[in-house]
């Protein structure tokens, strides 16, 4: 769900008050790692409707895909925000990622990775990303892991509409980055789950210039399979364009489901 101010205070003191009430209960729905090469997915609905002085309606999806082996993980992550007022598109956002982890030893990894993303809101027709590095396992248990990676990426922009970037009107931009990661997942109960991402990406061809990206969510457990979420996402990039902020914060509150 996308919802007003209001419901996100209501929503995230729901969130945070089923965290602690169900504290003891059962384990939360989650995209389980069992290391047997079988993918497992967990998906995410939300959605919202106001009428009367406003009529606004949102809907938003997510998914949450692994296929994890003994020596390699597969991963695929996406979501879509379509948000509508007084019949006018407020928000329109996708976005989709897959990343190849292959262990080199007991601690270190290679790792692979594809993004898209269309953003109407921010001007981004379409993004696509490619990136490639070593990664370090700081902590990796049965339930819980924290890497941190660096490697080279390639990121392409197209615009919705062309927009001035270093006094140059564009469609388009290019970039090579160094990309600096760091992800974990933590269970905070055995009813709550915490999933963070980091990413630090400056741009090697443009001195100062840079992209970051934060992503977390946390998941509380109704029963084994079903779960409420409440999701924050920050992006920040030094070249919006001009006219366009240089920062965009995303919160949704749902239900996710999962599949194994």
């Amino acid at each position: 769900m996308f919802p007003t101010l209001s419901l996100l205070h209501r929503s995230a003191g729901l969130v945070l008050a089923l965290g602690l009430l169900t504290a003891a209960g059962p384990a939360p729905a989650q995209v389980t790692q069992r290391p047997d090469g079988q993918w497992r997915h967990l998906i995410g609905l939300g959605a919202s409707v106001a009428s009367g002085n406003t009529r606004t309606t949102s809907l938003n999806l997510a998914l949450d895909s692994v296929r994890a082996t003994y020596e390699d993980k597969w991963s695929l992550t996406g979501s879509a925000l379509q948000s509508r007022t007084e019949g006018d598109t407020a928000a329109q956002r996708a976005e989709i990622k897959t990343q190849y982890d292959r262990d080199l030893s007991l601690l270190w990894f290679g790792y692979g990775s594809l993004a898209a993303l269309h953003d109407e809101a921010a001007n981004v027709e379409s993004r696509g990303s490619v990136a490639a590095g070593l990664g370090y396992h700081l902590l990796r248990t049965e339930d819980s892991y924290c890497d941190v990676s660096a490697g080279l990426g390639y990121t392409r922009d197209r615009y919705e509409a062309a927009t001035v970037i270093d006094g140059l009107s564009r469609r388009s931009r290019d970039r090579l980055e160094l990309v600096l990661a760091q992800e974990s997942t933590t269970y905070l109960s055995d009813t709550s789950r915490l999933k963070q991402q980091a990413r630090l990406l400056p741009s090697l061809r443009e001195s100062g210039e840079f992209r970051a990206e934060l992503t977390a969510s946390l998941a509380v457990a109704i029963d084994t399979r079903l779960s409420l979420t409440a999701s924050l996402t920050y992006r920040h990039d030094t070249q919006p364009g001009a006219g366009f902020s240089k920062s965009d914060t995303l919160f949704v509150t749902g239900v996710s489901l999962g599949l194994d």
